[in-house]
Parts: structure tokens; C-alpha cells; sequence
């Protein structure tokens, strides 16, 4: 090495400007955080329908607002991931405990302009606009909202630290806005193919349903397809482009993280590969929903089996996915000697990924399971608390390095966030107020009681286990470092904590903010204390409160 030259830290770029670590995402999470507070109830209450088509720039507002918008999010999330990946910059703090926080005037300047840019909308929305000063209107609105956003960004991160993050990562931009563009204008042109889509998707299935039953009931004009005794509308969302989609968008993150271990281009191959096998498998879907109603088991057809089956098969598309591209050799870096070596791991239990996946993927897999094999009460819940428990007894082991002690804070935290949970709830009319399922209220006693029993013990013990292992022991410290279990829960990246609490109040469908909260919290014990016991504890008693609360006041839609 030549006299006098330093090597770049990790995770630094060439130029030195930039460092992995949770400060230098700080910024990024604070501004995400932000737009995402400012977005959601603009999109809420703004509807791109109700704009007028008499006037050009409205005109194309209306049509192409959602998916611009769509576009500049693509855009950024593009450029930020790549260029960590790629380049390992951060456009955020320069070094660790560099960052100079939040600047008070950019920020103030930000919230002027998104002041304007509020009354500009609700003029512009207005019926009562004239036609004469609608363009003028729509010009400032926009004007107001990318100042509103160039603003936001200057006030977390300086000029110079985005104008470094493009400099340092040459054509990066260019190809993140080809990215977002093509994304954009695939969402356009989806819908447009569903109509043929949906014609291949009902012709296949009338094909392959005719290898099992005679007398075949079809109407294509109203993609109506069926025997005498059950019939189905093949409807464009049964066309199986959103399960195409999501395989897609799967294998995408899939080849991104684990990118080492592929061979491009051939790894690439997957994607298309994907595609045709969950569609394939959406027309052995739709398939053995005629036959299951024909068969006299309609209300499970139309019930568990018809909600259920498409998630079934994007999760066996999704393990087929991975397995292709661990183990083919073809297509894996290392080959046979991977494929070995992974059995191996699997033989001793030592695979901790595994271990902390395993268990609340068991229960997903679980409940799809039961719901499909039932109608519209799921009676078979029974299967996820045993799935849960034998893996975590599986995987006992693995867990022995893990702190499960559990202190007041636990305790405290899980009754307020009861509180929190429920008071949301109301808040948002999410679910109204709902009563004991018929099914339910009507069985025998015996049945009953032991129904809520399960329900109970799963609620309060081995789903927080299971979901703070995936959460919190798993993925909030995988953000940090590939080797996870290195880092000690206290040392927890905070932007670890905050991607596992996104992704934990997105599991939880409507009440997903709620959700966010309490992964919020459910994190912060587990870093504050670096016992993941606390976020357990305060997870297991919060699940015990509402279960009382959904008991005892008849408030079934929170259960």
C-alpha cells in the first residue's frame, strides 16, 4: 500500500463522504417519516376522479396524478437502496455523530409551502373553481408541493450531501428514474391487459376443468365457468396479474439482497420463471374452487378456500423461488457445495435464520391452512398454536443466547399500549363493533369453550414469541449486520427498529398504523433494556387485555 494512503472506513464510499450506520440514516427515516405523515391523509382526502377533464392540465392530473406520485416514491427509494447497496453511500450524515439535525428554517419553509399547497387543494377541488383559473391554480399547486418537497429534503439532509450522493454514484440517478418510469407506465398498461388476460385465464380453466368433470356451464361473454351445481365469475382480479405482480416484486427484493449468491444473468431468469408457474398454479386454483362446490362443499369453496388459496399459492411460488436460487447449481454461486452445506445446517438446527423465521411463518402457513379448509369460521384455529409450538421446540436452542428476563417496563407497556390499540380502533371505525360469531355462539359448550381456550393460549403465548423472534430478534437487528445474532439487541440499529416496526403494522391489514405503534414500542423495550423478554411480555399482555376486552364487551372485531 503506498506510503501515506488511507483506506476508506467501512462501509464508506471512495470519497470518504459517507458511513452505514444508524445516524447517517436518521435523517432519511425522520424525512420518509414525514412525507409518509403528510401524504397519507392527502391521498386520503384528495380524489383524482372528481377533477374537471374540461381543462388540459387537470386533465392529465386526473389520469396520470396517482401514478406520478407513485413515480417520484419509486424514484426515491430506488436511488436510496441502490446506492447503499452498490456504492454503500447514504445520502444522510457524513460520519457517525456528525449529523447536525434538524434545520429549523428549511423546515419552516417546508411547512409554508405545504400550507399552500393545502388551501391551493382544497380550492382546486372545489366545484366551485372556474374553469378561467384552473390551470393558473393546478400550476401553483404544483409548484407549491415540489418546493414542499425539495424544501423537506434540504431540511434533513444539506444540499451538499445529496449533490455528493449523485456525484458518487455516477449514472445511479439516470437509472433509478428509468426505473420509476418504466414502473409507472407498467401500472398504466396493466389494466389494459387484464381484459386478455382474464379471457387466457378463463379458456385454461375451462380446459383443465374439463379433464375432471362433464356437462361444463360456460358463458364467456360474463366470464361466468362452472358445472350445474357451482358456477364462478373469472372477474379481472381473478386473472392472476396481481399474483404475477407480487412475484415479481418478490423476486426482485429476493436477487437484491442475497446477490452474491446468484449468477447473473442466469439468475434473472426466475422472474419469468415465477411468473408462469403462480400463474399456473392460479388456474389450479380457480380450478379446484369449481370442483370443491361442485363437490356440495360450497360454503367452504366461496369462504376459507376462496380467500385463502391465492396467498397459499404465492407462498409455495415463493419457496420455490428460493429454493431455485439456493440450490440450482446454475444458477447458485457455490453451488452443490451450498446445497450441502444448507442441508447439513438444517440437520444440526444451527441455521438462525431459520430459527427465527420458522416459527411465524408456521403460524401464516397455518392459518391459511385452516381457513381454507373451512366456511366461514375458521374452527381448525388450533393449527397455528401447534405449528408455533413445535417449531419453537424445534428451535429451543437457538434461543438459549437471547435474554427473555422481563422487568415493570414490559408489563407497563403492554397495558398502555392496550389502551392505545383501542383507542385507535375507535378512532379510525376500522371495524365497528362486532358480536361472538354465529357459528361460534351456537356451538356446544364444550366446543365453544375449548375454542377460546386455544384462541387464548396462542394469543398470549406463542404468537408474541413467534412474532418478536421474526420482528425484533430477527429482522430489526439483520438491518444492522448480515450476522444477526452478533449484534446484541441493545445495539440495535434504529432504523432496524423502525423497518420491523413498518413491516409489523403492515401484517396487521386496516389496522396498520396501530400496528406500527406497537412494533414502535415493542422495539424500543428491546433496545432500551436488550432483553427481547420485554417486548414478549409487553406483546403477551397487551394480546391478554384485548382478548378480556373482546370477552367481556362483546368487541369481537378487534379478535
Amino acid at each position: 500500500m503506498p506510503e501515506g494512503r488511507e483506506l476508506p472506513e467501512p462501509g464508506a464510499s471512495a470519497s470518504g463522504s459517507f458511513y452505514f450506520s444508524g445516524t447517517a440514516f436518521r435523517p432519511l427515516i425522520l424525512l420518509a417519516a414525514l412525507f409518509a405523515a403528510e401524504l397519507i391523509p392527502l391521498s386520503i382526502r384528495l380524489d383524482g376522479e372528481s377533477l374537471s377533464r374540461h381543462v388540459p392540465l387537470l386533465a392529465l392530473m386526473s389520469h396520470y396524478g396517482a401514478w406520478i406520485l407513485r413515480g417520484v416514491v419509486g424514484f426515491a427509494v430506488v436511488f436510496v437502496t441502490f446506492a447503499f447497496l452498490r456504492y454503500g453511500v447514504v445520502p444522510g450524515a457524513v460520519k457517525e455523530g456528525q449529523w447536525g439535525g434538524v434545520r429549523l428554517g428549511w423546515l419552516g419553509g417546508h411547512g409554508l409551502a405545504m400550507a399552500g399547497f393545502a388551501g391551493l387543494s382544497w380550492l382546486l377541488y372545489s366545484p366551485r373553481l372556474a374553469v378561467a383559473q384552473a390551470n393558473a391554480v393546478a400550476v401553483a399547486w404544483l409548484v407549491t408541493g415540489m418546493a414542499g418537497i425539495v424544501l423537506a429534503a434540504l431540511a434533513f439532509v444539506p444540499g451538499r450531501a445529496w449533490a455528493a450522493a449523485v456525484r458518487d454514484t455516477g449514472y445511479l440517478w439516470l437509472q433509478a428514474l428509468l426505473a420509476a418510469v418504466a414502473v409507472a407506465m407498467a401500472g398504466g398498461l396493466a389494466r389494459s391487459a387484464w381484459a386478455p388476460l382474464t379471457q387466457l385465464t378463463f379458456q385454461l380453466v375451462r380446459a383443465l376443468l374439463g379433464v375432471f368433470v362433464s356437462g361444463i356451464v360456460a358463458e364467456p361473454a360474463k366470464a361466468i365457468l362452472g358445472t350445474a351445481k357451482f358456477q364462478v365469475e373469472v372477474a379481472p382480479e381473478c386473472s392472476g396479474f396481481e399474483g404475477m405482480a407480487l412475484i415479481v416484486g418478490f423476486g426482485v427484493v429476493w436477487l437484491t439482497l442475497f446477490r452474491k449468491e446468484c449468477r447473473f444473468p442466469q439468475a434473472l431468469l426466475l422472474l419469468p420463471a415465477g411468473v408462469l408457474f403462480i400463474y399456473a398454479l392460479n388456474i389450479v386454483r380457480i380450478t379446484a374452487l369449481v370442483l370443491i362446490g361442485n363437490a356440495g362443499a360450497a360454503e367452504i369453496a366461496e369462504g376459507g378456500f376462496h380467500s385463502q388459496a391465492g396467498w397459499i399459492a404465492f407462498a409455495a411460488a415463493s419457496l420455490c423461488f428460493s429454493f431455485a436460487a439456493r440450490r440450482v447449481p446454475w444458477i447458485a454461486v457455490r453451488g452443490a457445495r451450498a446445497e450441502v452445506a444448507g442441508r447439513g445446517m438444517e440437520r444440526q438446527g444451527t441455521n438462525p435464520t431459520t430459527a427465527y423465521l420458522l416459527p411465524f411463518l408456521a403460524i401464516l402457513a397455518a392459518g391459511m391452512l385452516s381457513a381454507a379448509m373451512t366456511g366461514k369460521f375458521e374452527w381448525l384455529y388450533g393449527l397455528r398454536l401447534v405449528a408455533a409450538a413445535a417449531c419453537l421446540w424445534r428451535f429451543r436452542d437457538s434461543y438459549r443466547g437471547l435474554d427473555w428476563r422481563c422487568g415493570w417496563r414490559g408489563v407497563a407497556g403492554g397495558i398502555g399500549l392496550f389502551f392505545v390499540w383501542v383507542g385507535m380502533d375507535r378512532w379510525s371505525g376500522v371495524g365497528g363493533s362486532a358480536a361472538m360469531p354465529v357459528a361460534l355462539a351456537g356451538a356446544a359448550a364444550g366446543v365453544r369453550l375449548g375454542w377460546i381456550a386455544v384462541r387464548v393460549l396462542a394469543a398470549v403465548v406463542t404468537v408474541p414469541v413467534a412474532e418478536e423472534l421474526a420482528f425484533r430478534g430477527f429482522v430489526m437487528r439483520r438491518v444492522g449486520a448480515e450476522d444477526f445474532e452478533a449484534v446484541a439487541m441493545g445495539a440495535a440499529p434504529w432504523v432496524g427498529v423502525a423497518v420491523s416496526s413498518v413491516l409489523f403494522g403492515l401484517m396487521h391489514g386496516p389496522r396498520w398504523p396501530a400496528g406500527i405503534v406497537a412494533g414502535l414500542l415493542f422495539g424500543w423495550l428491546a433496545k432500551g433494556t436488550g432483553r427481547i423478554g420485554e417486548a414478549v411480555v409487553a406483546h403477551g399482555v397487551t394480546n391478554a387485555l384485548i382478548a378480556v376486552y373482546a370477552l367481556g364487551f362483546g368487541q369481537w372485531q378487534l379478535w
